[in-house]
């Protein structure tokens, strides 16, 4: 190869590993009909809200209620007896009940 045949192939790779930088500004645009998708709201336990139903039996609609009063994400029952992990959840209500499946105590975490 000759030296201008060197340069011509190295121009013409240099063009190609280029052409993919190539940014077309129409398409990187964002479309005003695309709307972003809002923050998640945020489920922090308030169990002062639900304190109310203590001594209340411990069903599903209750624990929706408490769900709901506390404005938590999850709920965590606690039976008689039982052990809990000391993880700390700010959007979780633990619900303790006794053997009569009445509800004890409410609490976050």
């Amino acid at each position: 190869m000759t030296n201008g045949t060197w340069r011509l192939a190295l121009a013409g790779f240099g063009a190609l590993g280029l052409s993919g930088c190539v940014v077309n500004i129409a398409d990187s645009t964002p479309d005003r009909a695309e709307a972003v998708p809002p923050p998640p709201v945020s489920m922090i336990c308030n169990a002062e809200k639900a304190q109310s139903h203590i001594g209340h039996d411990a069903t599903q609609a209750i624990g929706t209620a408490i769900l709901r009063d506390a404005g938590a994400r999850t709920l965590r029952w606690g039976p008689p007896n039982g052990a809990w992990t000391m993880d700390y959840r700010e959007d979780r209500v633990n619900v303790r009940y006794d053997e009569k499946m009445k509800i004890t105590g409410i609490t976050c975490g």
